[in-house]
């Protein structure tokens, strides 16, 4: 049966992707290069960042707030950019979201961590909340039963990668502060799982302390390749023919420095005025 809005050519409906600030614009960026056909609506909860902070109740409550105003906009699936919202909330957005899909990004992080060690050893970089939760180690053993896996919390990265500072002197620091003891040890992970969509525009400054022999998975990609089976499953793609890809964007902070700041994570520009201020509580 059609879904509403489809039509026999496909269903133009944007998809909604939503995260606690800007790291989500990672996810997006790849979901819009490897799906051009598709529309897109983003939400950064800026004014409640970061998540990882707070308890699994809170960003519960929260990810259901986003959720509903994605829904308003008529997305046909919901994508949790957010790794802490994924590990915490992904089962109760998908009950309560039903029957639209909803797509969180552990999952894929965990099974291109799988697929690129070579000495199962792997270790995740995430927030307080998802390694509290355990999400990553749950889903790696899942695929790699004997895995060992090394989660840590890195709080500090994700200020620092919303100031938009990707390669400081307090930056450097902090990878040192954060790697230097989990890579000083004979046991050293060959792989680094960038458990926060945050992390990618750090990832520079990650390869270079860890150096080249290290694999840092961004979970990203991944996610857009779930996101484009999902799609096909529910026979939900928008199809060809459908003009120019269209993003719209919504924050609950100061559009202006989401626009700002936002385009480091995009790798483009984002135009002055594309930023919708929403209040998710009145949503």
């Amino acid at each position: 049966m059609a879904h509403p809005g489809t039509t026999m050519a496909g269903d133009p409906r944007p998809i909604g992707v939503f995260d606690s600030g800007m790291g989500g614009l990672t996810v997006l960026r790849a979901l819009a290069g490897r799906l051009p056909e598709e529309h897109f609506v983003y939400l950064g909860d800026t004014a409640r960042l970061p998540y990882g902070t707070k308890s699994p109740d809170t960003v519960s409550a929260y990810a259901l707030q986003a959720t509903h105003l994605l829904l308003g906009e008529n997305v046909k699936m919901v994508v949790i950019a957010c790794n802490t919202a994924s590990a915490v909330a992904l089962d109760a957005l998908r009950g309560a979201l039903a029957p639209v899909p909803v797509i969180g990004v552990i999952e894929p992080g965990a099974r291109a961590g799988v697929a690129a060690t070579r000495n199962k050893r792997i270790a995740v970089l995430a927030t307080e909340s998802t390694v509290r939760g355990g999400a990553y180690a749950k889903a790696i053993h899942r695929f790699m039963a004997d895995a060992e896996v090394t989660q840590l919390a890195c709080q500090v990265f994700v200020a620092l990668a919303e100031e938009g500072w990707t390669s400081t002197r307090a930056t450097a620091a902090a990878v040192e502060d954060y790697l230097e003891p989990l890579f000083a040890r004979a046991d050293a992970p060959d792989t680094l799982v960038l458990g926060c969509t945050h992390f990618p525009v750090l990832a520079a400054a990650i390869q270079h302390h860890v150096g080249d022999a290290i694999t840092l998975v961004d979970s990203a990609e991944t996610t857009a390749a779930a996101v484009a089976e999902a799609l096909a499953e529910s026979a939900l793609q928008a199809g060809v023919g459908r003009g120019p890809q269209s993003i719209r964007f919504f924050a609950t902070d100061s559009p202006e420095r989401f626009a700002r700041i936002g385009a480091i994570f995009l790798g483009s520009a984002i135009e002055d005025g594309a930023v919708t201020l929403v209040d998710l509580k009145m949503a």
